[in-house]
């Protein structure tokens, strides 16, 4: 039982619901909400309002977009080549805040993961196999998270593609610049063993 007035539990409450926003941090942030100005608080109302409101999945990529097609799907400069696939719309965002790719995206939405009863038919895996049948890609790059579903999810999506002529690449692992390979695990050394470039 809360000892806040009703509509401070409820915001508590709320809160904590958020990812890595347990009892104590949903207390602070919902003081700290009283103590801001009136106007700031209702910023930060309307912005969540709006972003249920106004956002949704892009109709070609499924990234986040306010408009039927997202920034990127719209954008000519992009290499429409190039297709990487990643599980969420946050994974296409810390690609593409690399700067280093500028090809187009397909964001599956998840990952395969029969352990929690989540099948390929729950992800955008239909849209990305018609994607690649229609479109004129050369390279598939599968970006999924370097986890065992995400390479499971690599794998599936990888046999599925065998019937089109594309190259299937997937982003190379191992020992990140500055590290010291006396702390890295066997895993990370295999794999930096495994995809090792030509000098």
């Amino acid at each position: 039982m809360s000892g806040h007035a009703g509509a401070v539990s409820d915001l508590v409450d709320q809160l904590s619901k958020l990812p890595g926003i347990g009892r104590k941090s949903a207390e602070r942030l919902a003081f700290h909400l009283l103590r801001v100005h009136e106007d700031e608080a209702l910023a930060l109302a309307s912005a969540i309002r709006r972003v249920r409101t106004d956002v949704r999945y892009c109709s070609v990529c499924y990234n986040l977009s306010e408009t039927e097609l997202c920034r990127i799907c719209s954008d000519p400069k992009r290499d429409a080549t190039r297709l990487c696939v990643v599980e969420q719309p946050r994974d296409l965002l810390s690609l593409d805040a690399s700067g280093v790719y500028s090809g187009l995206y397909h964001v599956l939405l998840g990952r395969i993961a029969p352990l929690d009863g989540i099948t390929p038919d729950q992800l955008t895996i239909d849209s990305l196999v018609e994607r690649v049948r229609t479109g004129n890609f050369s390279e598939i790059i599968m970006a999924t998270n370097p986890t065992v579903e995400g390479d499971g999810t690599s794998l599936y999506l990888s046999n599925l593609m065998q019937e089109f002529p594309v190259e299937i690449t997937r982003l190379a692992r191992g020992i990140t610049s500055g590290s010291v390979l006396e702390y890295a695990n066997r895993e990370i050394i295999a794999d930096a063993l495994t995809g090792r470039q030509r000098l």
